[in-house]
């Protein structure tokens, strides 16, 4: 159906379109009420104003006439090379910005009760290792934080765990699998 309707629309399309563009005046949008309005209200109070609009403003169009563009951006010497400009140096290290481990610059001090996203990373991965030895309390004496929301950090974040399956043991599922279905079609 698609195929059938873009051929429909494109159906005569040169034609169409030469009989747009040969109009001599487009056909103007329709305006709001609201607008109508507010243009007969203009020409009320201003009946010249469509008169003004109409005429040429001469000094405007002198002022213009000796209005002249140069650009002094660009040095160029005689023979049409372009200096670069003393005033405007090029950077001289043209190297990329190295990309920052956690996706942001990390502060040099942090506040006292605040830590970093590194740092927050690094105690939850402790606590996840040991939470015998990192416990929430020892964690926030560590880095001066209230235990309360050390331990909220802990209780609902994580870091992430690699857990690889033992390939022999998905063989050894396998054969066990080919050994008991293979009697049954048998039968």
């Amino acid at each position: 159906m698609s195929v059938v309707g873009r051929q429909v629309q494109r159906f005569n399309v040169e034609n169409r379109a030469q009989k747009v563009i040969s109009q001599t005046k487009p056909k103007p949008a329709p305006k709001y009420e609201s607008n109508l309005r507010d243009l007969e209200r203009v020409l009320r109070e201003h009946p010249d104003i469509v008169a003004e609009q109409s005429r040429k403003n001469v000094q405007l169009d002198e002022n213009l006439r000796q209005v002249y563009v140069t650009s002094k951006d660009v040095a160029i010497d005689p023979k049409g090379v372009q200096t670069q400009d003393p005033d405007k140096p090029l950077p001289i290290n043209r190297s990329t910005v190295d990309e920052y481990e956690f996706g942001h610059l990390e502060p040099r001090t942090v506040t006292k009760g605040r830590c970093t996203l590194r740092q927050a990373v690094q105690f939850i991965a402790n606590h996840q290792t040991d939470p015998q030895q990192w416990t929430a309390a020892k964690v926030a004496e560590y880095y001066n934080m209230k235990e309360t929301l050390v331990k909220n950090i802990l209780d609902h974040f994580k870091s992430f765990e690699v857990h690889l399956p033992d390939k022999n043991l998905e063989r050894r599922r396998v054969l066990t699998r080919a050994t008991t279905e293979a009697p049954k079609q048998i039968e």
